[in-house]
């Protein structure tokens, strides 16, 4: 059932494959969550930036299962994970490969990297310094890889899942901001409530030895065609020219926002509609709402903007400019 929308055509949009196309999400969703306690948020979030086919940036102190997460979407579809450990003597090519001399042929030969897959896990990416960081960004932004020359076509879907430790902790390099760029949103993991962090205990203690991360329990739901497809969808759904002005007119409020040092350029406007389209297909519907756009505006946003040394000494950050000002810019009504 679940790759049957990957053969039917992709010319329009019925009502039956909208809520196929949300069904598969929701079971994926479902999945993830089998390894993964609370966090329905960030769950959907990642899903969402999957679907839009972009990148994602997720941060948090170590231990609260940001590696688990991505582990656990890698294993709902059937397709290629990799996961590059970063460490200040990582290489690029230890990233995307190097050629290799025959001795016996006289020749040279590719070996391709961990970048070729269908996800890719960028664990702990600021610990390695910038040079390694940016091996990624070639394959980003235009999913192919050069060695030696030659380009080499990433197969599609092609999605980087990249987890940082915030920029306080030792040993740690900030992300270039060419980079920052190309993640279509960056994601902050919280601390777990009450609630939540007793029933991990229990989930991880129960009858396990150590604490490894156990995602054996999630089911592989879905091919990378279907995956595509998916996307297909999600670049169909309809955009009002109404929504749209909102989109253009939050990023263009960032610019000259009081706090804010550097503001959105044009892909955070462009993000706002890939990310909303996401989010109204796993709502099952085929156009966007202003409440879309705002839903995504703190995740699309936050690493965008560069806030201001007055802002920092007020103990703000970027996402607390953000809320006001996702408060303030008034969305389209009707």
């Amino acid at each position: 059932m679940n790759d049957n929308i990957a053969e039917q055509a992709v010319a329009a949009i019925s009502p039956e494959r909208l809520e196929q196309a949300a069904a598969i999400v929701t079971r994926m969703r479902a999945e993830i969550q089998r390894a993964v306690v609370g966090q329905q948020e960030i769950i959907d979030q990642v899903l969402a930036c999957c679907l839009a086919g972009g990148h994602v940036l997720i941060e948090g102190v170590p231990g609260l299962g940001k590696t688990l997460l991505v582990k656990a979407l890698g294993k709902t579809f059937s397709g290629d994970f990799s996961r590059i450990q970063f460490t200040p003597d990582l290489m690029p090519a230890d990233v995307t490969g190097h050629a290799l001399f025959d001795m016996k042929a006289q020749t040279f030969s590719i070996r391709k990297g961990p970048v070729f897959a269908h996800l890719l896990l960028a664990d702990e990416i600021n610990r390695a310094p910038a040079k390694t960081q940016s091996s990624l960004l070639e394959a980003m932004q235009e999913r192919q890889v050069t060695i030696e020359g030659e380009s080499h076509v990433l197969p599609p879907p092609f999605m980087v899942l990249a987890t940082q430790n915030p920029l306080e902790n030792e040993g740690t390099y900030p992300l270039p901001e060419a980079q920052l760029d190309r993640f279509l949103i960056k994601i902050r993991i919280g601390y777990p409530s009450a609630a939540e962090e007793l029933a991990l205990l229990q989930m991880v203690t129960r009858e396990r030895i150590g604490d490894g991360l156990n995602v054996t329990q999630v089911a592989t739901l879905v091919k990378p065609e279907t995956i595509i497809v998916l996307q297909q969808l999600v670049a169909r759904i309809r955009v009002d020219d109404a929504v749209a002005e909102y989109a253009v007119r939050l990023v263009r409020a960032t610019r000259d926002w009081p706090g804010v040092a550097i503001g959105a350029g044009p892909r955070g406007s462009i993000a706002l509609i890939r990310m909303a389209r996401a989010m109204a297909l796993i709502a099952g519907r085929d156009y966007i709402t202003p409440d879309d756009v705002k839903a995504v505006g703190l995740p699309v946003l936050r690493h965008r903007i560069a806030i201001s040394p007055e802002s920092e000494l007020d103990g703000l950050d970027s996402d607390d400019l953000l809320a006001k000002l996702l408060e303030q810019v008034a969305a389209p009504r009707g």
